[in-house]
């Protein structure tokens, strides 16, 4: 049942869609009354839904499906965006037999580029030897072999990325075997490699949107965003950060779920693939500094500890130059293409902070900047932690500090962006404002591809490619500062409008505050006060959320 014509709010519409008070981490126990309805409260979902028959009728009838829960609809457009996502990546798959009756990858012509469709995963699984089959953090190659800058070389990524990449090389090898025997179909082996860790980084994805809709509370629908997100079509497959993200967002619901031994592990776990899950620990550290939870911090770092370091000591001993190796990249490397660094040096001619530099040669000073940029960051997020109005949600100081670092390192690879897309969604729940930045953020990769085909093959120049990159930085600092105004105005939070604390916040969650650096509120005259009160009552918008049901339902 549904209806196209305008919503008129009413008093009675505002009860039913009112959720009761309380606080559900599992948005799959709430009763249809404690939800909130997206076509009800969003602009963007309530226009959407005119070809459709229009917004929820009043009198309608929801969740009483058998199957179609808001999870399982989630999932399924998970799905279909994957899927476009495969298809983004397809063009770089196709083979062609070359003069001499061989199949070759077919990249003629910078057809990664032209294409669009350019992922990692093709060219690592030559370029680390995942293809020799040996194991990765023993195996060494040479770079640049009888050059000045020759280097020798190993596994590039953290311990458990690097052993994702050899199980698929090993299932890659299999899958091969079999299909030399005519047992499977027959292709190139760095195109079998790719589908399988495609099949991996979507499953993983997958696990990260069942996490964010979980985690949503009475807001199970926002995860469409995430779960629609361009970002995904165009970054799912380029690297292995799905991997990192599922982690990470499993980590966060067993936290939420008040498992904090649990969720240190999968935390750890992360960490072992990527950094940024690790960015979890500061942010409880200040919200239990503040609620008096220190205890369940404690176990979950001790967790963390235990499983990153489970994962990654018996590699650092039994191969400690290969394990050191991820380390020594990120020590040496220069400004990413997609960093304000390089936009700042390329439009103003500035040299940089450590000007030209050998080969191998540490840009020391660039990484005492970015490192003590950041730190100051973090200490600013830290004292809005402290001394906010209201404790802060977990999700909202987790999406600070992300979006922070990449706004501040030198590093910036395309595909960190979908390390916010589920902070994003959990921490700042505006579904047109989200979606914009994930296309702009998108389509950032567009000029990019175009500029690494050079203007000599009719690519585009650095303007477009870094002026992209000044806009997608705009978009994300301005995100920080909705975040931000809605820390200091939980009145503008649309989870807290809804009558939840933090469905995130695990023991957090209705805490009350033990420690708090702020001042006492200078006393306000009695008259005045009442005067504000009845001023704020009158002019209260009883409907949260603002669009409401349509008052008269069509059947």
């Amino acid at each position: 049942m549904s209806s196209s014509r305008d919503p008129q709010p009413s008093q009675d519409q505002a009860e039913e869609a009112s959720p009761q008070q309380g606080s559900v981490a599992d948005s799959e126990t709430l009763s249809p009354a404690e939800r909130i309805v997206p076509t009800w409260s969003e602009p963007l979902a309530f226009h959407a839904s005119r070809p459709l028959g229009g917004p929820l009728g009043r009198h309608a009838v929801i969740g009483r499906h058998w199957f179609w829960t808001p999870l399982r609809v989630v999932l399924l457009l998970a799905t279909v965006t994957l899927v476009l996502g495969w298809f983004a990546k397809s063009p770089c798959l196709q083979t062609y037999v070359d003069t001499d009756s061989k199949v070759q990858l077919d990249w003629r012509d910078n057809r990664q580029y032209v294409a669009m469709c350019y992922s990692d995963t093709v060219p690592l699984y030559t370029a680390e030897r995942l293809d020799k089959g040996a194991f990765p953090y023993a195996t060494s190659w040479v770079e640049n072999e009888g050059q000045p800058n020759e280097q020798v070389r190993y596994m590039e990524y953290p311990v458990l990325t690097g052993l994702f990449q050899w199980v698929n090389a090993k299932l890659t090898a299999g899958w091969t075997a079999l299909a030399d025997n005519g047992w499977l179909p027959k292709t190139m082996p760095v195109v079998v490699y790719f589908n399988f860790t495609a099949l991996w980084l979507a499953l993983a994805w997958l696990v990260t949107i069942w996490a964010t809709v979980l985690l949503a509370g009475r807001r199970p629908w926002d995860a469409a965003i995430a779960a629609l997100s361009l970002l995904v079509v165009v970054h799912a497959f380029t690297n292995f950060d799905t991997l990192a993200t599922a982690f990470a967002a499993v980590g966060m619901l067993a936290w939420a779920r008040k498992k904090p031994v649990l969720a240190g592990a999968l935390i750890g776990l992360g960490a072992a693939a990527k950094l940024y899950p690790l960015f979890i620990l500061g942010p409880l550290l200040l919200l239990c500094l503040r609620s008096g939870k220190m205890g369940a911090w404690l176990r979950m770092t001790g967790a963390t500890v235990a499983a990153w370091s489970a994962v990654n000591v018996p590699i650092m001993l039994l191969y400690p130059k290969g394990w050191w190796e991820f380390f020594r990249l990120n020590s040496e490397r220069g400004v990413d293409p997609d960093t304000i660094y390089n936009a700042l040096q390329y439009f103003t001619g500035w040299l940089g902070f450590d000007g030209p530099l050998l080969h191998g040669e540490a840009p020391v000073i660039l990484n005492t900047f970015t490192g003590a940029l950041f730190a100051l960051c973090c200490l600013g997020i830290g004292w809005m932690a402290l001394s906010a109005p209201m404790r802060p949600r977990l999700a909202q100081l987790m999406f600070l500090v992300v979006a922070v670092f990449l706004l501040t390192n030198k590093v910036w690879s395309p595909q960190y962006s979908l390390w916010l897309v589920p902070l994003a969604v959990l921490a700042l729940p505006r579904w047109r404002l989200l979606l914009a930045w994930m296309a702009v953020d998108a389509l950032v990769w567009v000029p990019r591809m175009y500029f690494y085909l050079g203007v000599s093959n009719k690519g585009l120049p650095a303007d477009w490619f870094l002026g992209t990159v000044l806009v997608r930085d705009a978009m994300v600092v301005l995100l920080c500062v909705l975040v931000v105004r809605d820390i200091y105005r939980p009145d503008r939070d649309k989870v807290r409008y809804a009558g939840q604390d933090d469905p995130t916040g695990g023991v957090l969650d209705r805490a009350e505050d033990r420690f708090v650096l702020r001042r006492k509120p200078k006393p306000v005259p009695v008259e005045d006060n009442e005067a504000e009160v009845r001023q704020s009552s009158s002019t209260a918008n009883p409907h949260p959320g603002g669009l409401q049901p349509p008052q008269t339902p069509v059947v």
